[in-house]
């Protein structure tokens, strides 16, 4: 296995649609050698409480691991118009890493909602955002709001324009896995075989897998 070590900041537990869960996600990646991992489970309006439920997991268990366990969500499937809100409550029950479920080609999600959650500085990362514009980008890059290169079946379609885009306009890009089931964990070489496949250069693996996520978790006061 590589010394390098993976930081994961999308995956999903039984308290969405995982099928693990949060413990053993985390002894699954830590025998994986992950650094930091956050658990996002998907939320609206309807459930936005969960976060304060997933806040408490992970501190029953964080100190327990060799890595990081971060409490988060994934705020999916929402009106564009509410993203800024939701984000808002996220914070305020616990969650420290906010994700919002993108515009992607296999799924149909309002459109506006690349826009409006690059204009929330609330949110970390947009999640495998397959179908954003060149102005989007823009925005995301003057708010703070990273983009995702996804290693998931299906979101990993629209990878190729996300790190073209990313890297013409400077965003800061990560790779998460958005993980629902323990084949979706990958270690630190395979994401940079799917990065690599996204396009993204040689020279800026060490960027996406490393710096960039350190760059969201220090932002968060985590790192």
């Amino acid at each position: 296995m590589s010394e390098n070590k993976r930081i994961d900041l999308h995956m999903h537990s039984i308290y969405s649609d995982g099928e693990l869960l949060p413990s053993e996600i985390a002894r699954r990646c830590e025998v994986l050698g992950h650094k930091a991992i956050a658990i996002t489970d998907h939320v609206d309006a309807s459930n936005i409480d969960v976060a304060s439920n997933i806040a408490k997991m992970v501190n029953d268990i964080r100190d327990n691991w060799d890595l990081e366990v971060i409490p988060g969500v994934e705020i999916t499937h929402v009106p564009p118009k509410v993203i800024d809100r939701l984000a808002n409550q996220a914070r305020s029950y616990g969650a420290e890493i906010v994700v919002v479920h993108g515009e992607t080609p296999v799924e149909p999600v309002k459109p506006g909602t690349n826009l409006k959650s690059a204009e929330c500085p609330e949110v970390d990362i947009i999640g495998h955002p397959g179908l954003i514009t060149e102005e989007e980008v823009q925005i995301a890059v003057d708010n703070d709001v990273s983009l995702e290169i996804s290693a998931r079946g299906g979101h990993s379609l629209g990878n190729g324009h996300v790190a073209r885009l990313g890297l013409e306009y400077g965003a800061n890009m990560v790779l998460d896995t958005d993980a629902h089931a323990p084949h979706d964990l990958i270690d630190y070489e395979f994401s940079e075989k799917v990065a690599l496949c996204a396009g993204i250069p040689e020279s800026e693996l060490n960027n996406i897998l490393k710096v960039n996520p350190e760059k969201i978790l220090k932002k968060q006061g985590i790192f």
